[in-house]
């Protein structure tokens, strides 16, 4: 008894220390591959001190160039930009925005897009699901030649069912379709669903974050993007999946608060572009498509930002800093998911500290308390900067919106957090006009009004383990 008690306790350590060299192995790695400072540091506590837990969590989440994907995406992009960035370009030429000298400062945007904002656009800014998507159906059920439809999460339920009747209308009229949609976001789709759509004649696509299916738990490079395009006329980018929550139809995540914007004009073409890199990516093809270009009489000055972990500036975090640091008087930030990192946190408190009317709006009710912990223990540091906290109590918010004084706005698929400026592929658009930025600042007006402001007075009364727990919960901030 005693011999086989040693033997077992033999394994057990034996396998522990293979498991603690792993752990150490996935540390080293973490150091020299993960991006920022603070989550190689994150990783390298967690490994060490917890292996049992960290080292499946890293196989998992931490693995920035995983199976060498950015390298693949980034030769797929460069492989095709002849049919598509150079056919946008080339269309959008004759309607590059000329901005005021005040509006100047927002060239950092066109830098970070590698295009210029364009004129001629039509915006309209589209409030929850039920404006979403009638605008989104209608479109369809006008489209002529093709419509691209991209989402993360589509579920096969009564509004999926209503997207696939529309699709499979245009079908019967002759319209090709382009249907794309993230593996792991919309991993509870069934297959009929799908099938009946390709017997149709429809082109279906599952995004994954690796050509390799043996690693499909990989969970970065998810594609967050909720894109539709037709006709190349009309786009529609914002926060709204396919699911009948978006409609408000969940039993706790109720009413569901989004925003989604429709562009009519030359920006809608440019939307296009990171479309035709997802599906290429996906299946190698690319997409007949169009590059019409004409000019709306709202002439709204726009700009398509696409952001993905293949990109070398990492627009998707910088667009964020570059607008706060170009706030002279307000900024205003909706997001659902609020984890900064460090450059976001100094520069929403030096943009308060210079007098910047600077507000955030969160959730009250969450569906992830983990993210909704680590973003609490920011706020106090915030709090003592000015920088002012309200807590949205009509519902479950999930727009992702930014307003910057009186003359720009955006409107998008990125939260502020980590995984959406570093990790997943997002779409912002962004909006250089002062009348459409009057009818965001009327739509967030009346979200203030439902909301609660938080007060230094409601951090302190926190319980210990409420206030622990969100200093804990911060320091998975970089993978969360």
């Amino acid at each position: 008894m005693n011999i086989l008690h040693e033997h077992a306790t033999l394994i057990i350590a034996s396998s522990y220390l293979l498991l603690e060299m792993a752990a150490i192995a996935a540390a080293v790695h973490a150091v020299m591959h993960v991006r920022t400072a603070q989550g190689a540091i994150a990783w390298l506590l967690a490994l060490i001190t917890m292996p049992i837990v960290a080292l499946p969590l890293y196989t998992v989440f931490g693995r920035r160039r995983f199976m060498g994907y950015v390298d693949a995406r980034r030769a797929g992009d460069a492989a095709i930009a002849h049919l598509t960035t150079r056919h946008a370009d080339e269309a959008a030429a004759p309607f590059h925005s000329r901005l005021d000298t005040d509006s100047r400062r927002y060239f950092g945007f066109e830098t970070l897009a590698d295009t210029p904002f364009l004129s001629g656009n039509e915006a309209t800014l589209l409030i929850d699901g039920e404006a979403t998507f009638e605008a989104i159906f209608t479109a369809i059920e006008r489209a002529e030649h093709y419509v691209l439809v991209q989402f993360y999460i589509i579920r096969d339920d009564h509004l999926g069912g209503r997207l696939k009747s529309v699709l499979l209308g245009c079908l019967e009229r002759g319209v090709h379709v382009y249907l794309l949609f993230d593996r792991i976001g919309s991993h509870q789709l069934p297959s009929t669903y799908t099938r009946e759509l390709r017997n149709a004649g429809a082109r279906v696509q599952a995004f994954t974050g690796t050509t390799r299916r043996v690693w499909k738990l990989q969970v970065n490079f998810r594609n967050h993007r909720k894109i539709v395009v037709v006709d190349g006329r009309t786009s529609f980018v914002g926060g709204l999946n396919v699911g009948d929550e978006y409609l408000g139809a969940d039993r706790v995540l109720t009413p569901w608060r989004d925003t989604h914007l429709q562009i009519e004009g030359p920006a809608a073409m440019v939307v296009q572009v990171p479309f035709l890199e997802d599906w290429y990516w996906s299946s190698g093809a690319i997409p007949d498509v169009q590059w019409p270009a004409r000019a709306m009489s709202a002439d709204h000055h726009v700009l398509s930002l696409p952001s993905s972990p293949s990109d070398d500036r990492e627009p998707g975090a910088l667009m964020f800093v570059h607008a706060i640091h170009s706030a002279r008087r307000r900024l205003w930030i909706v997001s659902p998911y609020f984890v900064p990192n460090g450059s976001i946190i100094d520069a929403l408190k030096m943009a308060a500290l210079r007098g910047v009317d600077v507000r955030v709006l969160i959730p009250g009710i969450t569906d992830n308390r983990l993210v909704a912990l680590a973003g609490r223990a920011y706020l106090p540091e915030l709090m003592a900067a000015d920088v002012r906290f309200y807590r949205f109590e009509g519902g479950f918010l999930h727009q992702k919106v930014m307003l910057i004084d009186q003359d720009l706005a955006t409107v998008g698929t990125a939260n502020l957090d980590n995984r959406s400026m570093r990790l997943n592929f997002e779409h912002t658009m962004v909006v250089a006009d002062r009348r459409f930025a009057e009818s965001v600042e009327a739509m967030l007006t009346a979200d203030f009004h439902e909301s609660t402001q938080i007060q230094p007075d409601d951090l302190a009364a926190d319980p210990w383990w409420k206030y622990t727990a969100a200093r804990g919960a911060r320091l998975l901030a970089p993978v969360l």
